[in-house]
This record gives C-alpha cells, sequence and structure tokens, in this order.
C-alpha cells in the first residue's frame, strides 16, 4: 500500500522503513533494513503483528537514503534500496565499530559504494533536490526509556530528519522521546512520521501531542508493530490524533 500527499508518493515498508516518491521520480527511503523487514524473513519470527512484511525487496532505485543512528544502520538495507549512483546521509555517530562490538556485523558506511556524508545536530545540505535537516533525537535522563539509569538512546547517539520533497516538509523523529528541539519545527512539517512504539522512543500519547504541536497537514506513524517490545494500538493512536483535528492515515498490510 501506498499513501499520496501533496504530489509525494508514500510508502512504509516495516520498522524504521519509509519511501519516498516526489513527483519528479526521486525516491528517498528512511533507515532501510533490520528484523528481516526488507529480506522477506520479518514475517517467519513475528508474523502475528499488523505490519508490512512480505517477499524480498531489491528495489535499488534510492536517489538519497538517509540513517539516523546506530540501532537503524544495516548496510544490506542500505544496498537494497540505493541506486548506484545513490548519495546516502548518515548522522555523524554511526559506528560500525561500535555496532560490530554489540554483535552485528555491519561495515563502514564510507566503504559502502555510494556517495556518503555525514551530519550532525542542525546541519543542513541539499541531495538531488531534496534540504536534509538533522534533527535532535534522544531519551530523556528521567524519562521511561533508560537502562540501568542510562537513557537508551543518550544525546549525540542519533537523529532524526526534515526532508523537505519537492517543496513538502517530511519529518521523521527517529528514536526520539518529545524533546524540546520538536518544537521549533512546529508550523515547519507538511507530512509527520512518529514514531509510535511503547518502548525506545515516543509512545503514542507523545507522538499525539507532538502532532497537536507541530499542526503538519498529514500524520503516518512508522517504527512500531515490528517486535513485541515495540507493540501499539494504531487505530487508537490516529483515533487520538483525529481528535485533534489533524489528517492521519495508516499505511499497513
Amino acid at each position: 500500500m501506498a499513501i499520496t500527499h501533496d504530489g509525494l508518493t508514500v510508502s512504509w515498508l516495516g520498522y524504521a522503513t519509509a519511501r519516498i516518491e516526489a513527483p519528479d521520480g526521486t525516491v528517498i527511503y528512511t533507515d532501510p533494513g533490520r528484523y528481516g523487514t526488507l529480506e522477506g524473513t520479518w514475517a517467519d519470527e513475528y508474523g502475528e503483528a499488523p505490519h508490512p512484511g512480505g517477499e524480498p525487496y531489491d528495489a535499488q532505485d534510492g536517489d538519497l537514503v538517509v540513517v539516523t543512528h546506530d540501532h537503524h544502520y544495516d548496510d544490506d538495507g542500505v544496498e537494497r534500496v540505493a541506486a548506484e549512483d545513490a548519495t546516502v546521509v548518515v548522522y555523524e555517530s554511526v559506528s560500525a565499530e561500535q555496532i560490530n562490538a554489540g554483535g552485528r556485523d555491519v561495515v563502514e558506511p564510507e566503504t559502502l559504494p555510494y556517495d556518503v556524508h555525514r551530519i550532525g545536530y542542525g546541519d543542513e545540505l541539499a541531495v538531488r533536490g531534496v534540504d536534509v535537516r538533522a534533527v535532535p533525537a534522544y531519551n530523556h535522563l528521567d524519562g521511561p526509556n533508560t537502562r540501568d539509569g542510562e537513557p537508551i538512546h543518550p544525546e549525540g547517539l542519533g537523529c532524526g530528519f526534515l526532508l523537505t520533497v519537492d517543496g513538502v516538509p517530511c519529518f521523521w523523529t527517529g528514536d526520539s522521546d518529545v524533546i524540546d528541539a520538536h518544537d521549533d519545527l512546529a508550523g515547519e512539517v507538511s507530512l509527520f512520521m512518529p514514531s509510535i512504539a511503547q518502548n525506545y522512543t515516543m509512545d503514542r500519547h507523545g507522538a499525539a501531542d507532538l502532532a497537536e504541536t507541530l499542526e503538519p497537514d498529514l500524520v503516518m506513524p512508522i517504527h512500531y508493530n515490528t517486535f513485541p517490545k515495540l507493540e501499539a494500538d494504531s487505530k487508537v493512536f490516529a483515533g487520538d490524533v483525529a481528535s485533534r483535528g489533524i489528517p492521519v492515515v495508516l499505511d499497513e498490510r
């Protein structure tokens, strides 16, 4: 399934992977891969959840690929979506060494056969006619998303992205609680793609509150129902957002 918004065609492919296509054919992907979402194996382990999952995905049509942080970096996923001449924009702290130390085997983004750029908080760059801005993303020290007293996603680990595609600002939060930096985007966002998972990020309540603050033209949640700890009641979320007078759509299969 795909939704259309202001001339864009947008699909949620699973986990944190969204595909955005502009009217001119430019294609952007967010955080491709992990948990079998692009390999066609997700349903074998987690198939009871209402989550996108199907045949292996290997389109290799992406002009721009963005990666928010270590937990969402999957070099195989990047290679499944990126075209030969793609540009890959990676948050500055993404580190294959750190990921490998945690038990996953990946290569450094710079060794991939693409034009790779690093980006930090507040940085902006233009790629293939898309304006890319890195937005802070982290968990609060005193919030629910901590482990042994430390945030699961500390400040500086990752980012979100504001991607302006054919003049339409699209905001993917990355793995983040609702934070003060989000207030700066009020009135700037047309398509809002929040996580609504019950763990690791803002939950559906926080995402609905943030939607009210941002006043986007459309909300389409992603990054939920991938595995049990990310379960979310998307229909209740949609009703909550709609009750605030904000259009919302679910791209589920």
